[in-house]
């Protein structure tokens, strides 16, 4: 006792002033109030105290990609490229579906014959090749162009498809609809099922043959930057893709029924194919409303295009439509090519509310990154020379506990004449914990135990 207060009397106080320890309820009492400012301050959010909703961090949220690639700009025609006769005309980029060249190309037209990769892609994913097709009494009585086939007549899928995208026969394109829809009213419903799947917002198929037609929904007509987008379906996105090259770009077949009775031989009318190097695919057609329309492909070096016209001239101007095709191909092949726009983002921690880490402790910020695993550090775009692509990295402002890891928190957008054709997703690269009413009891026990063991 003496030695202790002999070490006591050495402390002073202020201004020298000898130094008192608090007696028992002083020290208890002031451990208590200081408790109680800290757990005042570290309950309430300071989003409470600036009137923020406690729930969660709220912003606007994101604006919703459009699929941009795939939208038509009216009227898009360089001044270099020249006049077109097709009165709709659209070139388009395969591989995004990004419309490059658009003169009227959203108006809805009839398409004719064109309809027919629309039945023949239906047909391979629907049926089998080596499925037996019987002629019905309606199939039989198409009007020409036609193969002939007669009522009961039977005839093997396969075969049916190169009569169909060869010759462009009309009885074949609804036996064909039949076989596979039961009737030819279900198989336009598939047809137009399809065309939505594709991402047609100017489509309406009556017909699997194209021939005018109405019905309660409209007449059959399509806008040339839609029948672009199921070309392209056809040649690349579907998994009939393979079959579908390989029936259109045949020269020369023939067939005969199943019964061997009767030959048949089809021509190829593709006259594209024999035009230009890399000639992918096509499907030409004729009505009297329609006028000269076409739907063709081309790949070379490594670029994918598909130029659409619909009303492209009348007898006598058949020659209207290739005129039209190659000037377009051409304009694409020489000033469109690929360029990286891939940035990698910088990012930065986001401040979190209320929030601890795994081991307790005060929590202010999480780290944040591109999701992984989704997209390729490399972005190809198929531009011209005077096309740009900008970029916007958003993150929220800040998030309240608790904080799962990979939670949303923005994202990195490329964006090209005003439309998104890309969006990362931002997420948190942690988890954070919400403070808890426990955890705040746990901390102002401790703060209570050291207040005491400092007054012992």
């Amino acid at each position: 006792m003496a030695d202790r207060k002999k070490r006591d009397d050495k402390k002073t106080g202020y201004k020298g002033v000898p130094y008192q320890r608090p007696k028992g309820w002083v020290a208890r009492g002031a451990a208590f109030l200081f408790a109680v400012v800290f757990a005042v301050c570290i309950c309430i959010a300071p989003g409470e105290s600036q009137g923020i909703e406690r729930a969660r961090a709220k912003e606007e949220p994101p604006v919703q990609a459009e699929d941009g690639t795939t939208a038509v700009i009216e009227e898009k025609i360089p001044d270099d490229l020249g006049s077109l006769y097709a009165k709709s005309a659209v070139l388009m980029d395969a591989d995004s579906q990004r419309v490059l060249i658009s003169k009227d190309g959203g108006t809805m037209r009839p398409m004719a014959s064109t309809t027919k990769i629309m039945t023949c892609i239906l047909a391979l994913e629907e049926g089998n090749m080596e499925d037996v097709v019987t002629a019905s009494g309606k199939a039989a009585s198409q009007p020409k162009v036609h193969l002939g086939m007669r009522e009961g007549e039977q005839f093997i899928l396969k075969d049916l498809l190169h009569s169909l995208m060869l010759e462009s026969h009309n009885d074949s394109a609804y036996a064909i609809a039949e076989h596979i829809a039961g009737s030819v009213p279900e198989f336009a419903d598939k047809m137009n099922a399809k065309a939505k799947e594709i991402g047609c917002e100017n489509a309406h198929f009556v017909t699997p043959n194209g021939l005018d037609g109405t019905d309660e929904g409209g007449t059959h007509s399509i806008s040339a930057a839609d029948l672009a987008k199921i070309m392209s379906y056809c040649i690349a996105k579907s998994p009939k893709s393979e079959e579908f090259l390989a029936i259109t770009q045949t020269r020369q077949y023939g067939f005969s029924d199943v019964s061997g009775k009767r030959n048949f031989s089809c021509t190829n009318h593709n006259q594209f194919l024999d035009m230009m190097e890399g000639a992918l695919s096509g499907k030409t057609g004729f009505t009297g409303d329609a006028g000269y329309c076409y739907v063709g492909a081309l790949r070379k070096d490594g670029k994918t295009f598909v130029v659409a016209l619909l009303a492209c001239g009348w007898p006598n101007n058949k020659s209207y439509k290739w005129a039209d095709t190659k000037k377009l191909m051409a304009y694409a092949l020489e000033n469109y090519e690929y360029r990286d726009v891939y940035i990698k983002p910088e990012t930065s921690p986001i401040p979190v509310l209320e929030g601890i880490t795994a081991d307790g402790q005060l929590f202010e910020e999480v780290n944040v990154q591109v999701i992984e695993g989704t997209k390729e550090d490399t972005f190809n775009v198929l531009l011209r020379e005077d096309e740009e692509v900008t970029v916007e990295v958003t993150e929220k402002d800040w998030l309240c506990a608790p904080v799962a890891k990979g939670e949303s928190v923005g994202s990195v957008r490329y964006s090209l004449e005003g439309r998104v054709i890309r969006e990362d997703p931002l997420v948190t690269a942690e988890e954070i914990k919400e403070r808890t009413v426990q955890w705040v009891g746990k901390k102002l026990t401790e703060i209570y135990l050291k207040f005491r063991l400092w007054n012992k």
